[in-house]
């Protein structure tokens, strides 16, 4: 088996040339397929050759094995590589195991993961082991490496310093670095953001920009200083200027930016032609966006708005394969490569009938197989959130002349207070409601207005947020301090309070972030929130994105942060945290 999860060792090898050589028999034959070469993007028969997690040989040769050779005739259907998700951030109240699990139902098998969790909640050496850890799953997974918080944390460079970041770097399931949200300051001349992506490239890593609006200029300088990739491009005019300049381009189809279909459309009309460049992403979208899948339903929209068939597979396999320097491991069918396998009943139909992963089934013939849990989490520390610290009254001061303004689900303007804040109740006749950001240790405070959450509700408390911190937000502060006390009874989630009742509850049990249950139980809980929040006057589509994003600073104009009111444009703290 995979050494670690990403080598085999040389007994294993020397196994594999003896089942070619017919000294030992594979332990699964796929006979009679018709299977996407990824190389020639040609459909061809084979008999598909598997020794535990590896495909052994794809050719005509057919032979009986022995008694413990499975061997399924596979006339009639056809046979693509596992799909690679590229960019995936396995946090978005999920936790990274599920979320591979439930993809790989629907045949992504591997995913190429953000570490942003691991690298601020996990020392260095929980954090490597933890990897090690996934690395026994049967879905693949790779890691980024993170340069920057993206945010304003108080103690930056705690998280984000050279030894760090060149281990992470160095790490061999680490397969990327980025992504760089943080690109204004290198272009400001940052010279020791500039050394660790000059060290990743060393390390034949690629990195992965974060670069949504940027001119032709931008990207320019930005390839000159060693980023390789973006994934931000909001049209067909955005992805054909960074195909010029040399980019890899990721196509985007989330919950919140299902910009892909309209990309297709408009690169249609353009006559393009030029897919080797490009994969597609779903961009860590929130739970109920992968009910029915992950990357199956980009190849699906992408077949639909006329891709060519291999060429949407491409873009989901080997594309991304190669662009990570994966390709002799993983995003095509033939040998030497990790038994990832989709069974479909149709070319055109991308959601398989039969998943395998690491030469395992993980759905064979419509059935899902049992699968368990690999990841111990009480291991890691990784638990229930116990706070012996209280919010109080005296906490909820609020004075600030300048609140925040959602002008979407993630954007946000300041805006000038002009109602009394300093009542215990805000009215039910405006858009405007408490905001309250605090330390999850209880050492500080940010004390704010935000307009266009909610109308009427009287609080929700959450401990689920870029940074880990507490969010507040409600017309109440009695409610306020009634889903505190929720909140700190179940050890970290998402609550809801009206009217002196607690009206909803999900509980985060995994560092009061991730949810430890599986993403059916998840995605029917997020429906219910959201449902709940929008009932109560929340007028956008994805309210987990809007808490998620209120401390991140690589979107405009202005957050709060563990250093206060950010304005990101002149990137200073306008109004300072407050020490409790």
């Amino acid at each position: 088996m995979l050494e670690q999860g990403l080598y085999w060792r040389n007994r294993e090898l020397r196994e594999h040339v003896a089942v070619v050589d017919g000294k030992k028999n594979p332990t699964i034959i796929l006979k009679n397929a018709t299977y996407l070469n990824i190389f020639t993007k040609q459909w061809l028969q084979a008999n598909i050759w598997i020794y535990n997690d590896r495909i052994v040989y794809v050719g005509k040769q057919l032979i009986e094995g022995d008694k413990q050779t499975e061997i399924i005739d596979l006339t009639g259907q056809y046979v693509v590589p596992g799909y690679v998700e590229p960019h995936a951030h396995p946090f978005q109240l999920y936790n990274p195991e599920q979320l591979a699990l439930h993809a790989a139902r629907y045949g992504t098998t591997t995913l190429i993961n953000d570490s942003m969790r691991w690298q601020t909640i996990l020392n260095k050496k929980k954090a490597f082991t933890l990897i090690d850890d996934f690395n026994r799953l049967p879905v693949s997974m790779y890691w980024w490496a993170r340069y920057d918080s993206q945010t304003a944390l108080q103690h930056e460079e705690h998280y984000f310093n050279t030894r760090d970041v060149m281990d992470w770097v160095s790490n061999e399931s680490v397969v990327q670095g980025g992504e760089l949200s943080s690109w204004p300051s290198l272009l400001d001349g940052d010279d020791r953001l500039l050394y660790w992506i000059q060290e990743t490239k060393k390390l034949g890593k690629p990195i992965e920009g974060h670069l949504p609006g940027a001119s032709v200029d931008t990207l320019t300088k930005l390839k000159l200083l060693g980023v390789n990739a973006d994934h931000e491009s909001m049209s067909g005019e955005d992805v054909i200027k960074r195909l010029e300049l040399g980019y890899q381009v990721g196509l985007r189809y989330s919950s919140i930016r299902p910009d892909l279909p309209k990309i297709l459309d408009e690169l249609g009309t353009e006559q393009f032609q030029a897919y080797d460049q490009l994969t597609m992403t779903t961009d860590g979208s929130t739970p109920a966006f992968y009910e029915a899948g992950m990357m199956n339903l980009c190849i699906e929209v992408a077949i639909k708005k006329g891709v060519p068939i291999e060429e949407a597979y491409r873009m989901a396999t080997y594309n991304p394969a190669k662009h990570f320097g994966l390709d002799e491991r993983i995003g095509s069918i033939a040998p030497g490569r990790i038994a990832h396998l989709n069974v479909l009943y149709e070319k055109d139909d991308p959601h398989p009938l039969s998943v395998m992963a690491k030469g395992k089934w993980i759905v064979k013939d419509g059935k899902e197989q049992s699968i368990e849990q690999t990841i111990n989490w009480n291991t890691f520390e990784i638990t229930p959130l116990a706070f012996d610290w209280e919010v109080g009254i005296y906490d909820l001061q609020f004075s600030t002349p300048i609140g925040l303004k959602l002008m979407n689900e993630v954007i946000m303007k300041p805006y000038p207070v002009e109602i009394d804040i300093t009542v215990e109740e805000l009215p039910c006749d405006n858009d405007d409601a408490f905001l309250l950001f605090i330390d999850r240790n209880g050492k500080w405070r940010v004390n704010t207005v935000i307009n266009g959450f909610t109308r009427k509700l009287g609080a929700l408390a959450s401990s689920y947020s870029s940074t880990g911190d507490l969010v507040f937000i409600g017309k109440s502060k009695k409610d306020i301090l009634l889903a505190w006390k929720r909140l700190k009874e179940i050890g970290g989630g998402i609550v809801l309070a009206h009217d002196g009742q607690i009206i909803f509850e999900m509980k985060l049990e995994l560092s009061g972030v991730m949810y430890g249950g599986t993403m059916k139980q998840l995605i029917a809980e997020e429906k219910k929130l959201k449902h709940l929040l929008q009932s109560y006057g929340y007028s956008f589509s994805d309210p987990v994105y809007t808490i998620l994003f209120l401390s991140s600073t690589h979107l405009p104009y202005i957050r709060v942060t563990q250093q206060g009111i950010y304005d990101v444009l002149s990137r200073e703290v306008i109004f300072p945290a407050n020490m409790r």
